[in-house]
């Protein structure tokens, strides 16, 4: 039986560092003379029974896509509009938080959308289910009849009511969690007060994409918004069970904050050292 690989990923490893171990191992394909992977498809998006464009599959981060986990990515400088309030809570997060993905805590909505790791959707009539790779999940219903209750109970995701406008499903979601979790990779904190307004599409066969808007009064000066795009996998591409509790022997020794952000919004070290080459499979020469 392998070991558990919980204990791999979290703050001790920076998702730039994951990044690379993949940019590794391509380069390591590459000169091995393996193929790469075909561009994705433009042909029509598929689309289910009732009409609906077809959202399922396996979604993978488009190369190209900078800063990864930032929600500033499409604004100046990559600075969130803060309002003092926020701006208290970021340094908070900063010299006093600990990356609480790294301590096996959900990371959320909108953070998810931010993050560089794959994630499945399972589409229904009547709901949508995203997967994770942290084995985590949320089930939206889509009902355009339902409004959101007076009072949620606050959960990672938020109470998500999902419904169709035209070829776009629209999540929005509202009672979140407001102390326990980052709003990205970067730290960037979310009151209770958050509203997040997702907006997806597929545009064709072989990328989904989503257009959100972030709303925040307590902790942001003005409503913003983030975009991405994904592309789709490959046939024989899935999410794999994953515990982040298991042999978690990095959470005694991580620090408070994210570590460092380069000047192009990313996170993780400028010249960090290279890469080990990959381990050789058993019995190859």
């Amino acid at each position: 039986m392998k070991k558990s690989s919980g204990f791999l990923i979290g703050a001790a490893i920076s998702l730039a560092a994951l990044l690379g171990v993949v940019a590794h191992a391509q380069t390591s394909n590459q000169k091995a003379g393996k193929k790469a992977a075909p561009p994705p498809s433009t042909k029509p998006a598929p689309r289910t029974p009732d009409g609906h464009p077809d959202l399922s599959g396996y979604w993978k981060n488009m190369p190209g896509t900078t800063p990864v986990g930032n929600l500033g990515k499409d604004l100046p400088g990559f600075k969130l509009p803060f309002t003092p309030a926020g701006e208290a809570a970021l340094q908070h997060n900063l010299t006093a938080t600990i990356d609480p993905e790294s301590l096996c805590i959900i990371g959320g909505i909108p953070r998810h959308n931010g993050s560089g790791l794959a994630f499945e959707v399972l589409q229904t009539p009547k709901k949508v289910a995203f997967l994770y790779f942290y084995s985590y999940y949320r089930l939206i219903p889509i009902d355009a009849s339902r409004k959101h209750s007076e009072d949620p109970d606050p959960s990672f995701f938020g109470e998500e009511l999902g419904h169709w406008e035209g070829d776009t499903l629209v999540v929005d979601s509202v009672g979140f969690k407001d102390d326990k979790v980052w709003i990205d990779e970067n730290a960037n904190p979310h009151s209770d007060a958050l509203h997040v307004v997702e907006r997806w599409t597929r545009p064709d066969e072989g990328h989904i994409h989503v257009e959100t808007l972030i709303e925040d009064p307590k902790f942001y000066t003005r409503p913003f918004t983030y975009s991405r795009t994904w592309i789709a996998g490959g046939p024989d591409e899935e999410l794999h069970e994953y515990s982040c509790s298991e042999n978690n022997i990095d959470r005694d020794h991580l620090g408070f904050g994210p570590g460092p952000i380069r000047k192009d919004g990313t996170r993780g070290y400028d010249n960090p050292a290279p890469l080990p080459p990959p381990i050789p499979k058993s019995g190859a020469k």
